[in-house]
């Protein structure tokens, strides 16, 4: 009976959020708008802090949606590590002996960091910024990390918990600093705009990379060895 009313209970609530969904779709796809949406952001972009629209559209005029979006993300590395089986997230079982990683780590490892503050700086003005930059900064460690190469920061802890939570932090800061000064949500203060995204862009950098490092190593490990070339299977 208790089984029977909470399929009933989740049904109606599916059936109530779909129509609500539905019904919102609806009046937004009636709804004119407030004009052309590439004039408003040509006519917007001196007061952005930036130079290119779609950072200026991430990082100021849609700010609410990458701070969601952030939030998602800290939210996904928080309950990877949570059911990790490794404890250290520092398992043997991730490092590799190969010789040739040795060797391209000493090459990879300072270039890629170099073109992750690139893509970094490049985003005022054209495509990079802090999701690109995080990328790649997640990269390099993924190489660290296969070589063997020790990395404290990701033991549980004060440093782990503040990488995964800096760049959120930071930018719910602006925001909640932006209300108590009068303003608008998440409405940079006259002047202080480019300033203010690069800051968040950069502490964006090092949580984005921090979460998607966290979520590698606190995979499950693939005892599955590689088939021999040539093996048919």
């Amino acid at each position: 009976m208790i089984r029977a009313l909470r399929t009933c209970f989740i049904a109606l609530a599916c059936i109530a959020f779909s129509a609500v969904l539905g019904a919102s779709i609806w009046v937004i796809a009636g709804d004119p708008g407030q004009g052309n949406l590439s004039q408003l952001l040509s006519e917007n972009m001196s007061r952005s802090g930036v130079e290119h629209p779609v950072t200026a559209v991430l990082l100021n005029f849609r700010s609410y949606d990458t701070l969601l979006e952030i939030g998602v993300l800290v939210i996904a590395g928080i309950a990877g590590i949570s059911m990790s089986k490794t404890t250290s997230l520092e398992d043997p079982e991730l490092r590799t002996s190969d010789p040739l990683l040795y060797a391209l780590q000493r090459w990879f490892i300072p270039l890629m960091m170099v073109l992750a503050g690139y893509l970094l700086w490049a985003g005022a003005d054209r495509p990079g910024g802090a999701f690109q930059a995080g990328a790649v900064l997640a990269a390099t460690g993924v190489l660290m990390r296969l070589g063997g190469i020790p990395m404290e920061f990701l033991r549980p802890g004060l440093l782990l918990r503040l990488g995964l939570s800096l760049g959120f932090s930071v930018f719910l800061l602006a925001a909640v600093v932006s209300v108590i000064g009068g303003d608008a949500f998440l409405a940079y203060p006259p002047g202080m705009a480019k300033p203010l995204i690069l800051v968040i862009e950069s502490v964006l950098t090092l949580s984005i990379a921090m979460v998607l490092l966290a979520l590698f190593v606190s995979a499950p490990v693939n005892d599955a060895e590689d088939p021999e070339e040539g093996d048919p299977s």
